[in-house]
């Protein structure tokens, strides 16, 4: 081959060379591949040092209204999703009969106070008595001594002697009566003052009738809203049966329920970054408060029948999840804590720079994505 031939083929190498470089595909190519290659080994690490999630839910506590007495409904001071704070009325139960409930307690503590007024006096009467009949063995002794001493010299008879022996028995006797009437006034008069069971008893009912009085007013018990509204003027609430549902808005928490894989290394206190689907591009920082240990996954049916085996297919099993829940770490959420809203966290159970800060873009790029998903 001659020289000029071989400097063009040199040459021809040279620009295929060049283009391959600069060929536009092949550099975005190559750049995917990286990316890919660096999410999958983040994904790998991740899995251990700083999981994510999306399987997260806001949850609250779910308190049904019920009220505690029955009787219908006068008026409803609440509508459908109202915000209340601690003391509001939420509804009002005619209040007729508990209101002659307390009248006929107090009628009848009144009555007890008579009664024990009564057992009072029978109490002084008794007592008066034992003191007559204690008085009238000291007379009867000191009349049957005289009698016994005239009957030693035969100045009175035996019949007279015999008289005064009877005379002592029978005032003795009076005075065993007399300390038992006393002993059965006392009992049936019981303690004094507010001791006495027949107040006590009354005094309670007294108060039972007047609690149930305040219960005719339903309250709201903290700051949440009402959701659920069965009730209108005229409904007839029955005691023990809910009439609306509660939702607290005080305490508010994200459960995230993770693979098995994902608890290795978590632990209560760890720092959780969380973006909810309700306020898109920001971000909350929260804490782990409880990991759960247990869910529950048998299969086993009711006796009588036969436990149910589910057959599954495929390479690799379905992960277990594990529910892990997460609290806030200021108020800052107050107002989109929506009971079952979504959420997604990412949890940092260490300080590997390069992997939190993987964390760190990743919650944020989702936290964005949330707009137009």
């Amino acid at each position: 081959m001659s020289e000029p031939e071989q400097n063009k083929n040199t040459a021809e190498q040279e620009v295929k060379t060049q283009d391959a470089s600069t060929d536009p595909v092949r550099k975005i190519t190559k750049y995917v591949l990286i990316i890919t290659a660096l999410i999958f080994v983040w994904y790998i690490i991740a899995d251990r040092h700083a999981p994510w999630s999306d399987q997260a839910r806001v949850q609250t506590y779910v308190i049904p209204i019920v009220p505690q007495v029955s009787g219908r409904v006068t008026e409803v001071l609440v509508k459908q999703d109202q915000i209340v704070s601690p003391g509001d009325i939420l509804f009002k139960i005619d209040p007729s009969d508990y209101e002659l409930a307390v009248e006929n307690a107090e009628a009848a503590l009144e009555l007890a106070g008579q009664e024990i007024g009564a057992g009072m006096a029978s109490v002084v009467t008794a007592q008066a008595q034992l003191v007559v009949a204690e008085t009238n063995v000291e007379h009867v002794n000191a009349q049957s001594a005289r009698v016994f001493e005239m009957e030693e010299k035969n100045v009175l008879s035996h019949s007279d002697g015999d008289k005064a022996r009877a005379a002592i028995k029978q005032s003795k006797a009076q005075v065993i009566s007399a300390k038992a009437n006393l002993d059965k006034a006392k009992q049936a008069l019981g303690k004094e003052g507010n001791d006495n069971p027949r107040i006590r008893a009354a005094m309670a009912q007294l108060k039972k009738a007047q609690l149930d009085l305040s219960r005719t007013v339903v309250l709201a018990p903290s700051f949440g809203g009402i959701t659920n509204l069965q009730i209108d003027t005229g409904f007839y609430a029955n005691a023990g049966a809910a009439s609306m549902t509660f939702i607290e808005g005080n305490n508010a928490w994200v459960q995230v329920n993770l693979r098995e894989n994902n608890l290795a290394n978590l632990a209560v206190g760890n720092s959780v970054e969380i973006a909810l689907d309700v306020n898109p591009g920001t971000i909350y920082q929260g804490k782990i408060s409880s990991i759960g240990f247990a869910v529950d996954t048998s299969s086993t049916s009711a006796v009588g029948t036969l436990a149910t085996v589910e057959s599954k297919t495929g390479w690799l099993r379905d992960a277990q999840r594990f529910p892990v829940m997460i609290t806030f770490n200021d108020d800052s959420t107050k107002g989109l804590r929506r009971l079952g809203g979504q959420a997604d966290v990412q949890i940092y159970t260490g300080d590997n720079w390069f992997v939190n800060s993987l964390g760190w873009l990743w919650i944020r790029v989702l936290s964005i994505l949330s707009y137009v998903y």
